[in-house]
């Protein structure tokens, strides 16, 4: 009994040894057309059903399917509802494994063909040049040791037959006996973290006596709930779009089991019948490879109608602060019907966007901000409600509006357009502070300081935007006292940044520094000095009444030295010493850079 036990779970062992080979092996081999099939042939449900069944055919791993696709879902490259598609079919692309088992390792004499497939995949792995090649030999030798496992299994199962029998676990023995073998296959796939390993058992087990077929059908059923295990393992501490795609794939699992479960006695008889036609009368083991089959595409053409629902329902779930931060709260696809209602709600959402990027602008410059990684999930975040507010304003009919409401438009894209800038360079400048503070080298490391605790003088400084959108003369004298307090933190920032930049300069021949560090904080600093002009520009259109309806006129002043000045506030001239972009100013007339 004892040398049984240990010869099955060598077999077992050997047997998920050859499902890694396989399916690393073909990854290697084949991976970029299966990952160009995923990507590209999953348009349609069909389709995605199709190649994910047979993607997985091909690697003999739902749940390598199941993490590519969840890496598809994070890259932006397969929707929600596309991955459901590809997981529903990958359910079924794993019942070839259970072919595989009964077609081919009960109908020969395992040993006289596995040894040689070893022998030829093992030669390729040696011999071969190239990664591509030794993947195939990976592959084949991996299909030799799958039927070697597997004939180690039938003997170790053969001894635990002659000592137990059919008779012992032949039928379920009710409802409850049903759940509870339905529970023991379940267990085995948690444990081997494989449905095909714990299939093999259950097929073989089956086809040496120990357990009846009626028991084999329940216990595959929970091997097929179990697999989702990997997945939800997976996805505990990763990304919302994985978390979804998992709890997808568990509740097709879940689903497909009841079903399967409710109609078990009807199935089997279908199958049993099916089988008589086939010529498979008392051989259990390809009638349960088939029940296997039939359940899971029937689960597929049950659900798979209902695959956008479902990527709606998920989508409601596992939502993080960066997912929400992008989208939009106040721009509908209803008020486009009326455009003076749907500049309001563009104006209300350039507010918002504002207030978010000031935010992120104020923790990439703070001593502790947030982690580097954080800030750039913000960053990409405010950049997707940036273009989201960009199509909405697009989307607005300019014919019946009057000339000044339809000015506004350009003047709103302009103003998203700089936020959607200021967003892109915090991380940036999340690095500059982050170096700033491990700088070991005092004189440079305190001018640069000083440049980035100016610029959240500037960022930091709340702006005048009137709820109402009235525009009297209180609030123009409000927004014009404002801007000349910015005109100054402005002027304070230009002073610090030139005197950071002159510090690092010297830093270099004074060999207080090398030149690729001092590039570093250059860089840097030419990124905070941009990311404050364009946080400066947008603000002075909210101060001069962006979306209250009235006209704004544009001023450009040269100043001399190459640079556009704008009155008010005072931009920051960038690194060309040009303006692009100036922000609009009351009091002036004039072209725009």
């Amino acid at each position: 009994m004892l040398t049984n036990a240990l010869s099955g779970a060598g077999g077992l062992a050997l047997f998920l040894l050859a499902m890694a080979m396989m399916t690393d092996g073909l990854k290697v081999f084949g991976g970029r057309n299966l990952k160009a099939l995923l990507k590209n042939w999953t348009g349609t449900t069909i389709r995605g059903v199709l190649s994910g069944a047979l993607v997985t055919a091909t690697v003999q791993s739902s749940s390598a399917v199941t993490v590519a696709t969840i890496g598809f879902v994070n890259a932006g490259v397969l929707s929600l509802r596309q991955a459901l598609t590809v997981i529903f079919g990958a359910n079924v692309g794993t019942t070839i494994t259970g072919w595989l088992v009964a077609v081919v390792g009960f109908g020969f004499r395992i040993e006289a063909f596995a040894l040689p497939i070893i022998a030829i995949g093992v030669g390729l792995r040696l011999l071969m040049p190239t990664a591509r090649q030794r993947g195939l030999g990976d592959a084949i030798t991996g299909f030799g040791l799958f039927f070697l496992g597997l004939a180690f299994l039938k003997e170790g199962f053969a001894g635990v037959a002659a000592n137990f029998g059919i008779d012992a676990f032949g039928s379920p023995g009710g409802p409850l006996g049903t759940l509870a073998y339905v529970a023991v296959g379940f267990v085995a796939t948690v444990l081997t973290q494989s449905s095909s390993a714990a299939i093999a058992l259950i097929l073989t087990a089956v086809s040496e006596g120990v357990i009846g077929p009626e028991i084999g059908a329940a216990a595959i059923i929970g091997a097929n709930v179990g697999t989702t295990s990997t997945a939800v393992i997976a996805v505990i501490a990763a990304t919302p779009n994985a978390k979804r795609v998992a709890a997808g794939h568990l509740a097709f699992n879940l689903a497909t089991g009841i079903i399967a479960l409710a109609l078990l006695p009807g199935l089997l008889a279908v199958i049993t019948w099916i089988g008589g036609f086939a010529g498979m009368t008392g051989h259990p083991v390809p009638l349960l490879a088939l029940f296997h089959t039939v359940f899971n595409f029937l689960g597929v053409v049950l659900l798979s109608p209902f695959a956008g629902r479902m990527s709606r329902l998920l989508d409601r779930f596992f939502r993080s602060a960066e997912e929400d931060m992008s989208r939009p709260q106040h721009l509908d696809q209803t008020v486009l019907a009326a455009p003076e209602l749907a500049i309001g709600a563009l104006h209300q959402e350039l507010g918002r966007l504002q207030s978010i990027v000031r935010a992120l602008a104020r923790a990439s410059l703070g001593r502790s901000g947030p982690k580097p990684a954080a800030v750039a999930r913000r960053s990409e975040a405010i950049t997707s409600l940036g273009e989201a507010i960009t199509e909405f304003a697009a989307s607005i009919r300019t014919e019946n509006l009057s000339r000044a409401v339809a000015e506004e438009l350009p003047r709103a894209l302009r103003v998203a357009r700089y936020l959607e800038e200021a967003a892109r360079l915090a991380p940036l400048v999340e690095d500059l502070a982050r170096q700033t503070e491990s700088l070991d080298y005092l004189p440079a490391r305190l001018p640069v300081r000083n440049a980035l605790d100016a610029a959240l003088r500037v960022i930091g400084r709340p702006d005048e935007d009137p709820a109402d959108g009235s525009a009297d003369v209180a609030v123009r004298e409000e927004a014009t006292e404002a801007a000349r307090d910015v005109d100054k933190d402005l002027a304070d920032f230009e002073t610090r940044y030139q005197e950071a930049k002159a510090a690092a300069l010297a830093a270099v021949a004074g060999h207080g520094l090398g030149i690729s560090k001092v590039g570093v904080l250059l860089d840097g600093l030419s990124h905070l000095r941009r990311l404050v002009e364009q946080i400066a520009k947008a603000g002075a259109s909210f101060r001069l009444g962006l979306g209250d309806g009235s006209p704004a006129d544009v001023g450009g002043n040269g100043n001399g030295n190459g640079e556009t000045e704008a009155d008010p506030p005072r931009t920051v001239p960038d690194e060309r010493g040009a303006s692009a972009g100036t922000p609009p100013t009351a009091g002036r007339t004039g072209g725009e850079g």
